[in-house]
């Protein structure tokens, strides 16, 4: 059964979803692919899981980087879920790129090499974002793209961090707008 909650981030409202595991999702309301893998049947009921969350999204939208971890259940694929593994553990205030994880991945599999558009499609459906930094992942030569909450609340979460924007941009055109 999975369960869920609102939360009311300066940059709108999060659906939050966790099962008896772990935090199953954390979707911007309206961003795409919103609540995706949430059950068809599930219960609004606070847990304290949620609390835990909750608590560590108030000390991120308060600027800084929380010192503990949330438990997390990731419910994507067996591709989608290694992905969002090394997505998990780009350090706060840093950047990687889909080349970088598809790299990290190809390495950890054994084979020679791995689709960085391939990448890029399993952290656009990464489930659980900002906690799961999806947001921390940038295009080659720093395009900020493929961000499923929108480009302005990845600058927002990139700047919160204290990322150097200026080296970043927007394309013209692609999968960011």
């Amino acid at each position: 059964m999975q369960y869920t909650t609102t939360y009311q981030s300066p940059l709108g409202e999060i659906l939050l979803a966790c099962d008896e595991i772990g935090l199953t999702g954390l979707w911007f309301k309206g961003q795409k692919y919103f609540a995706l893998y949430l059950d068809k049947e599930h219960e609004e009921k606070e847990t304290p899981l949620f609390e835990i969350a909750k608590q560590w999204l108030d000390i991120y939208f308060s600027g800084k980087e929380p010192d503990f971890t949330v438990p997390l259940h990731f419910t994507g694929t067996d591709f989608q879920n290694a992905v969002w593994e090394i997505l998990y553990t780009i350090p706060y205030g840093q950047l990687m790129t889909y080349g970088e994880i598809a790299k990290r991945l190809a390495a950890q599999k054994g084979l020679e090499r791995m689709s960085a558009q391939a990448v890029g499609g399993a952290v656009g459906h990464n489930e659980i974002s900002i906690i799961v930094p999806c947001h921390r992942v940038v295009g080659v030569g720093g395009s900020l793209t493929g961000y499923a909450g929108g480009i302005d609340k990845k600058k927002s979460l990139l700047t919160l961090e204290g990322v150097d924007m200026s080296k970043l941009f927007v394309p013209a055109k692609g999968t960011a707008l």
